[in-house]
């Protein structure tokens, strides 16, 4: 029986903008680790980050590697109203929701919804050469904000999980974010290494 279909807690996983603004109620919140799909800036956005005319980029999930974001818990009594909530959010026909396996933190390995990236649709982009991303990142603004925003925040969130993403960290630098990690309190990416190894 798929996530969605049971009854009790479930659990969603961010590699986005849910790492840092979920938008709903969660019990547990733990780094996280997906494996066979990875963390890419693959969808052209008319609407949020962008304009049909000058579009901008949002994330995807990518078939291939790995990904690692966050894994929230949420509780039964929450669970319809969420998942009402992340249909209207994510659910739209650029993704596809997904049933996926996250190895958690703290070794624990759970079901969770993810939404990964629909190929077939018009605005799937692909792997842009990094100077085209740069333009888009540089250019596109949405009704959500600019592109540059939501890339430098989700560089900053995954500094603050210790993690490097090589193509945000250079998008970043060039948009006046420095590329290093943010001071993390507690490595929760070391610790996911160690919990998998």
């Amino acid at each position: 029986m798929k996530v969605k279909d049971q009854h009790g807690d479930f659990w969603v996983f961010g590699y986005g903008s849910l790492m840092w603004r979920p938008g709903f109620p969660h019990a547990e919140r733990h780094a996280a680790r997906l494996f066979g799909y990875h963390r890419s800036l693959c969808l052209f956005s008319h609407e949020y980050r962008g304009t049909p005319e000058c579009p901008g980029l949002v994330l995807g999930l990518d078939h291939g590697g790995s990904c690692v974001g966050v894994g929230f818990r949420v509780e039964t009594a929450d669970r319809a109203a969420t998942l009402a909530y992340l249909t209207w959010r994510e659910g739209t026909s650029v993704y596809r929701e997904t049933e996926v396996e996250l190895q958690l933190v703290d070794g624990r390995k759970v079901k969770a919804l993810a939404y990964v990236v629909n190929r077939s649709h018009a605005h799937y982009a692909g792997r842009l050469p990094l100077p085209e991303l740069l333009g888009h990142a540089q250019n596109g603004r949405g009704n959500k904000g600019s592109c540059r925003d939501y890339v430098v925040s989700t560089h900053r969130q995954l500094g603050s999980l210790g993690v490097r993403d090589a193509h945000l960290a250079w998008l970043a630098e060039r948009l006046g974010q420095p590329s290093e990690h943010a001071p993390a309190h507690h490595n929760m990416a070391r610790d996911l290494e160690t919990a998998i190894h």
